[in-house]
């Protein structure tokens, strides 16, 4: 037996005897935040945001520090969540937008519902699933609705079917406390059987507008003056806070419904945060990569390393920081079915592990690479703008563009902030990463390049 195969029997057993003689199945609720940084969150070292029920979450469970999504934008994330697959090999390389915008970019208007999901296989197997929030896998005409991709129930933003009201001003404000209403009227039809619930906030990507009650808590923040402004600070600080004083909701009505112990939650952003630029809202260039190097669209660490946080009780071990496991989006899937007791056929073909062991305790090093391709520009400071390619495996990340330029090698454990470039002095690691990360990238689907991709040159008048 192999190293990856003992592993995963391992996993399966302790899967099974964490619920092979219970009466029901795990529950699973996975909210995912909308460019939140890593560093955005107390339990990960922000001093400034309140965010006590994440915190307490953290303490109840176990945080992980290297957790990476699959792409540094929100479509192809999530799709990496959904389908353990990396997003370029469906062609969703940026975020979905317009028909026009897509096909110029070379993508699909959605992602194909033919492709196995995790809610598709878990439906399968006599889960009840549901999915509250955004969606942003494809919208429009023609688009199918969440139900085409395995979910029994669901009401969203930027989707076609059940669909929220935005006409509120407030609505983005109020967002994350009618996902929770909605996930909890959900849990309380779904006692027979076991759930699985997508709850995918708004929030904090920009353009916020939280109400003068949430501001509240960061009057402080507020330019004096005498000027009656929305601060910055004040807009996003109060955006994240609420967000987590929602989830606190969430998880004390877990508690009270009898249903923590056998529900497991998680939490995660779907990529780094906001830069400056974005619809001209100063508070999107608020949140924190945390001390990283990048942030949104960015392959260095600040663009695809979020939080990510698991708790069980009694299962997952409590107040545990993981800091040797590397984690990624797609590793969802098959960590969620291996711990729901269910088969992934074959045909899936996952591109993820199963690192469900090391959500339950063990503390180990993946064997699978993760891999990254981002193919338009990077707007920003120049130290933010990777190369167009990203390899991690082991302790190495190797970034370059696909005509060898740019070649830069990282020991992230030793570096994360990745300002010393090891690439002359490994010339091996470099060559043995550099045919990985060109053989992934030429089984890609052909498709346009954005001229300015993988550049870091400031554009000088002429």
């Amino acid at each position: 037996m192999n190293r990856r195969s003992f592993l995963q029997a391992a996993g399966g057993l302790a899967a099974s005897r964490l619920w092979g003689q219970a009466k029901r199945r795990p529950n699973f609720i996975f909210i995912l935040a909308d460019d939140l940084g890593w560093g955005d969150l107390g339990c990960y070292g922000n001093r400034s945001i309140k965010t006590p029920s994440l915190d307490r979450m953290a303490k109840q469970g176990t945080l992980f520090t290297q957790f990476y999504v699959n792409n540094p934008v929100c479509s192809p994330s999530r799709t990496a969540f959904m389908t353990s697959h990396f997003p370029a090999h469906h062609r969703i390389h940026g975020h979905l937008a317009t028909p026009e915008m897509n096909e110029k970019r070379g993508m699909p208007n959605f992602l194909d519902p033919k492709v196995t999901t995790v809610a598709h296989l878990l439906q399968k197997a006599g889960y009840r699933t549901a999915h509250f929030g955004k969606w942003h896998l494809g919208s429009g005409p023609g688009a199918p609705t969440p139900a085409e991709y395995g979910f029994d129930e669901h009401k969203t933003v930027n989707s076609n079917g059940n669909t929220f009201s935005e006409k509120d001003p407030y609505f983005r404000a109020k967002s994350t406390g009618l996902l929770v209403d909605e996930t909890l009227r959900f849990i309380e039809q779904s006692k027979d059987k076991p759930f699985y619930v997508n709850l995918w906030t708004l929030v904090p990507h920009a353009i916020l507008n939280p109400t003068e009650e949430q501001m509240q808590v960061y009057a402080r923040l507020t330019p004096g003056g005498g000027i009656p402004h929305k601060g910055a600070l004040q807009i996003y600080y109060s955006s994240v806070t609420n967000l987590d004083q929602e989830i606190g909701r969430l998880l004390k009505r877990l508690d009270e419904m009898g249903l923590a112990d056998n529900t497991l939650v998680a939490f995660s952003s779907d990529n780094g945060p906001e830069d400056i630029h974005i619809l001209n809202a100063s508070h999107s260039a608020a949140g924190s990569p945390g001390p990283f190097r990048g942030r949104k669209r960015s392959l260095y660490e600040g663009g695809v390393r979020v939080p990510f946080i698991v708790r069980l009780p009694g299962q997952v071990p409590a107040g545990r920081v993981e800091s040797r496991a590397v984690v990624t989006g797609v590793d969802w899937l098959p960590s969620i079915c291996r711990l729901a007791g269910v088969q992934v056929p074959a045909d899936v073909k996952p591109q993820g592990e199963d690192m469900s062991d090391t959500w339950l305790g063990a503390s180990r090093e993946r064997t699978k690479p993760i891999f990254w391709e981002w193919r338009f520009n990077i707007a920003g400071y120049n130290v933010n703008r990777s190369p167009m390619l990203s390899i991690r495996h082991g302790r190495w990340k190797l970034l370059m563009n696909p005509d060898r330029s740019r070649v830069e090698l990282f020991d992230i454990p030793q570096d994360p902030m990745e300002l010393n470039n090891l690439a002359d002095k490994n010339p091996k690691v470099v060559s043995d990463l550099s045919a990985k990360l060109l053989e992934w990238h030429k089984s890609l689907p052909l498709g346009p390049v954005d001229a300015s991709a993988g550049k870091n040159d400031y554009p000088w008048p002429k």
